[in-house]
């Protein structure tokens, strides 16, 4: 018998193998009591993730974690493809104002109900800043899944594809605001704001820029290819290649992917266009399975209990801001009522962008003590993390299932694709 401990741990590779067969039958499950296909995915990876059966430890996390820049790539691309200019213009300038309007509700209207609560202006300042901050894969897999079709699907994917950006820029200004603010309570010296402004402006450009080239390559490699196994091939690429470099360059991959999804739609034929989508189509269930189950073995149930009434504020004023500011900007852009009625709905989704803006206030505000001699703003990044990584357990299951509410409602999902 081999006593070796080394014997009975099991291999990354085993465990995606499980997570995707296994969790392809959690989302026949889920479908069975009406919830999307991705609820079964998440609550599959939550079993084998630290908070219960701690087979993806943080190492194997750690390993794994590559994947989700993939999948997320290809959802940024996926979105991307859907946003044709002819679209866009039929949506009107509506689509503008709905994304400056449920951006920036949600940005003061946490920041007014953090304030009224704590009293502390650089705390309110942070978590407004997180608010916008939205997870397009929950949308996108909802979308695909019930294989919805109309005006609001179409603004769906105009939003979350483009209030990321818009909610990164938000983060820089009211990042840099609160430390000024933090840094004024210790000494009667300010920091420029400008410089602090200028880091996502550049991040999100630069992103821009680079998924245009990568986008305008892709095609042409492409334009000629008629077997839909050989566009594949290059698609992998495209997207790899476009993932890889704005890790390593730290820029939106996001947006990047986004753009190049954008630019075929818009620079090549729809024949072509409808060429890439078939093998894309194919492999986005299994994309799905794995960013779902990596998301689920990633959401610490042990952080809950942390929630308290600064988590349940946000919550509040987080889907208050979204919901309210998305029907305000629908209202001022007269766009279908259907979409100023929902839209905000569909949005509500948040994990990967704001874990990570939260991670930043942590480090950055770690500094700040060091420098300053600052234990608030300890606090306030100590605060930002616990809080947001609790508050997106219950926004990345109750998003995807208000998405679904939303489309049915709007009579977007077609009666053979009601599950």
């Amino acid at each position: 018998m081999n006593t070796d401990p080394s014997f009975l741990h099991i291999s990354a590779l085993t465990l995606l193998g499980a997570a995707t067969i296994i969790g392809f039958y959690m989302g026949h499950v889920a479908q069975r009591v009406k919830l999307p296909s991705l609820i079964g995915y998440m609550i599959f990876g939550v079993i084998l993730g630290p908070s219960i059966l701690n087979l993806f430890d943080e190492p194997t996390m750690e390993d794994l974690s590559f994947l989700t820049g993939i999948a997320l790539g290809f959802v940024a691309f996926t979105i991307g493809s859907e946003l044709s200019l002819s679209s866009l213009k039929r949506l009107g300038t509506g689509i503008i104002s709905i994304i400056l309007a449920e951006s920036f509700g949600a940005f003061f209207v946490v920041v007014a109900a953090v304030y009224l609560l704590t009293r502390d202006l650089p705390l309110s300042i942070i978590f407004g800043a997180m608010a916008p901050a939205s997870a397009p894969a929950g949308t996108v897999a909802v979308i695909q899944e019930y294989k919805a079709k109309g005006s609001l699907t179409k603004a769906l994917y105009a939003v979350v594809g483009f209030d990321d950006g818009l909610a990164i820029i938000i983060f820089g200004f009211a990042a840099a605001l609160a430390k000024n603010l933090l840094i004024g309570e210790a000494s009667d010296t300010t920091e420029s704001l400008l410089p602090a402004l200028w880091a996502p402006v550049m991040e999100i450009g630069l992103s821009l820029v680079m998924g245009g080239i990568i986008g305008f390559v892709f095609c042409q490699m492409v334009r000629n290819l008629q077997n839909s196994r050989d566009i594949l091939i290059i698609l992998f690429g495209a997207v790899f290649l476009a993932t890889g470099l704005s890790i390593r360059w730290h820029l939106s991959l996001i947006l990047t992917n986004m753009m190049v999804g954008f630019v075929l739609v818009n620079y090549r034929r729809e024949a072509l266009v409808q060429r890439v989508r078939v093998p894309l189509l194919e492999i986005m269930p299994l994309v799905f399975i794995l960013f779902f189950c990596l998301a689920g073995a990633n959401l610490k149930l042990s952080a809950i209990p942390a929630l308290g009434s600064l988590g349940g504020v946000y919550i509040l004023g987080r889907s208050a801001g979204l919901v309210g500011g998305a029907r305000l900007g629908g209202l001022l852009g007269r766009v279908d009522e259907k979409v100023r009625k929902y839209v905000g709905m569909g949005i509500l989704s948040q994990a990967g962008l704001a874990i990570g803006l939260a991670l930043i206030v942590k480090d950055e505000f770690a500094q700040l003590d060091a420098q300053y001699n600052l234990p608030h703003a300890v606090t306030i990044g100590a605060a930002a993390l616990t809080t947001i990584t609790a508050t997106c357990i219950f926004f990345e299951i109750i998003g995807p299932i208000l998405t679904k509410f939303a489309l049915k409602k709007a009579g977007e999902i077609p009666h053979d694709g009601s599950k």
